[in-house]
């Protein structure tokens, strides 16, 4: 792997490393290393820049042949170890810069302009076009998705809205800690007071993630019961929808949707088919019979009447879809690492029980007294981070590691390999939530950056660490196996297998539970 912690971190005047690329049958060419846009010499022209063949349909070809999509994460970060900091990829239609050097992706989004772009996911586009319903943000662009994203911001992205929904959270959090005791107490073994359970989290997670945000507490302002004994079937097929949506729209990103339709491809079949689903479970939340009653985001924007009814189904409705796995799947890296650490888990836990008795029960104090579970969230997605990348247009020229690169390419900052480098980490192979002590300078970018940024942020920050908050003062976690977990990536990077952990009872249900 090359070095390049001279170059690293927010430089733009360090001056140029080159490298051999190392690729079979080079014969000189040379990647510009630096961690920022300048450079000593003349700025080097587009085509310079290391690729990995200019024909996109052969590499999309060779793509689908050996899995690639599947392993997207690990091939960019392969790429990089060959070809250096930045390299272009084609693939099908598409074609990318590809960067991961925090200096370069500064460089990046500070040339993104009033209406930042990020690559739109045709295949949802082509689905909203055809069965005619609107698109939320997510889709939009330009001054339409300005004026939708400022409304959107005020109901869950300022403090008044967190402090709105925290309490909803807080309550769910809890429930689903109730949920886990009840199942130690019935199935597990041991003494009473610290009886033990191996099992696969992952489906409660999945349900506590739709149960608090997605269909329900914090957007729609009601429960739906998923731990109950008999959860909604609707709910778990909404799950599945979600699932089999992220599953399929990798490879339809490389190629024309309205062409598959026509041609009835299955791929395309499978992926309308989730999404109507999707949009489905949604309808059955929008009639407006008693929602200017309800706390939730949708009561609270049709009370302000700002917004078009088929705006808010729309955005709400992506909400909803982006709002299961991609927090399930990060709780479950998260209690998988928390378990293979017991040092770390031991030190997180300490100071959230020291918070929590300081907040009194306040959720929102608890959280701002416990800094190290917003470390262990970031430190979570530094490793596995849901989307792998973070694209846009710039809307000037600019330049990147001594290469011009023209307004309107798409640019994309590569999160995994960027999270996993030892020249932007000290020891990147460590769990260790107490190195986000400091500014993150362009490093953590799990949820996207600036006005463009996960507009579920907050909400989706918010519930893990609460879940992971009541999760520690209850339990103790461990895993029999401390081997690194394998990882696939459709859409969002999950578990190849979801990890099995041992939950162990600190204190018996009565003193360690608050009551409801």
């Amino acid at each position: 792997k090359h070095s390049w912690s001279s170059i690293i971190q927010s430089s733009h005047t360090s001056p140029s490393l080159s490298v051999s690329t190392g690729l079979p049958g080079d014969t000189g060419m040379r990647a510009s290393v630096q961690g920022g846009a300048g450079g000593s010499g003349a700025v080097r022209g587009f085509q310079e820049i290391p690729h990995t063949g200019s024909n996109g349909w052969i590499n999309l070809l060779r793509f689908w042949r050996e899995g690639t999509f599947n392993q997207l994460h690990k091939h960019m970060e392969k790429t990089f170890n060959m070809l250096g900091p930045i390299y272009r990829q084609y693939l099908g239609s598409q074609s990318s810069v590809n960067i991961l050097l925090p200096g370069d992706i500064g460089e990046l989004f500070r040339s993104e302009g009033l209406h930042p772009r990020r690559m739109t996911l045709q295949p949802w586009a082509t689905h909203r076009e055809t069965r005619k319903h609107s698109k939320g943000v997510f889709l939009k662009n330009g001054a339409e998705w300005r004026a939708d994203r400022l409304l959107l911001n005020r109901e869950v992205m300022l403090s008044s809205a967190v402090q709105r929904f925290l309490p909803l959270l807080d309550e769910v959090a809890r429930d689903f800690c109730h949920l886990l005791h009840r199942k130690i107490q019935m199935d597990g073994h041991g003494e009473n007071e610290h009886r033990s359970l191996t099992l696969d989290p992952s489906p409660d997670l999945f349900r506590f993630a739709l149960e608090g945000e997605s269909s329900c507490y914090v957007l729609y302002g009601e429960r739906i019961g998923l731990f109950s004994s008999n959860p909604s079937w609707e709910s778990e097929r909404f799950i599945w929808a979600v699932e089999r949506m992220l599953a399929t729209t990798p490879p339809l990103l490389y190629l024309p949707p309205r062409l598959l339709r026509r041609l009835h491809v299955p791929l395309w079949t499978q992926h309308a088919t989730a999404w109507d689903h999707i949009f489905s479970h949604g309808v059955q939340f929008h009639t407006l019979t008693s929602y200017l009653s309800f706390p939730g985001v949708l009561g609270q924007l049709i009370e302000r009447g700002e917004l078009p009814l088929n705006l808010i189904r729309a955005n709400l409705t992506e909400l909803m879809a982006g709002g299961v796995d991609t927090t399930a799947v990060p709780l479950q890296f998260a209690l998988f690492e928390l378990a293979r650490n017991p040092g770390v888990q031991e030190k997180v836990r300490k100071q959230v029980k020291d918070s929590w008795l300081q907040a009194a029960g306040n959720p929102q104090k608890a959280l701002q007294g416990a800094p190290l579970l917003k470390g262990t969230m970031k430190e979570t997605l530094r490793l596995y981070p849901v989307g792998i990348t973070v694209q846009r247009y710039p809307i000037r020229d600019i330049v990147l590691q001594n290469y011009r690169i023209p307004a309107g390419t798409l640019v994309q900052a590569c999160l995994y390999p960027l999270g996993r480098s030892q020249d932007v980490f000290q020891n990147p192979e460590c769990f260790d939530p107490s190195r986000w002590g400091s500014g993150a300078g362009f490093r953590s970018l799990a949820f996207g950056f600036g006005a463009r940024q996960c507009v579920g942020r907050r909400i989706a920050e918010s519930e893990i660490q609460l879940l992971l908050l009541h999760i520690l003062r209850n339990f103790h976690l461990e895993v029999s196996s401390k081997e690194d977990i394998n990882t696939k990536y459709t859409l969002i990077l999950q578990p190849e297998s979801p990890p099995t952990i041992t939950f162990t009872t600190l204190l018996s249900s009565n003193q360690t539970l608050c009551p409801q």
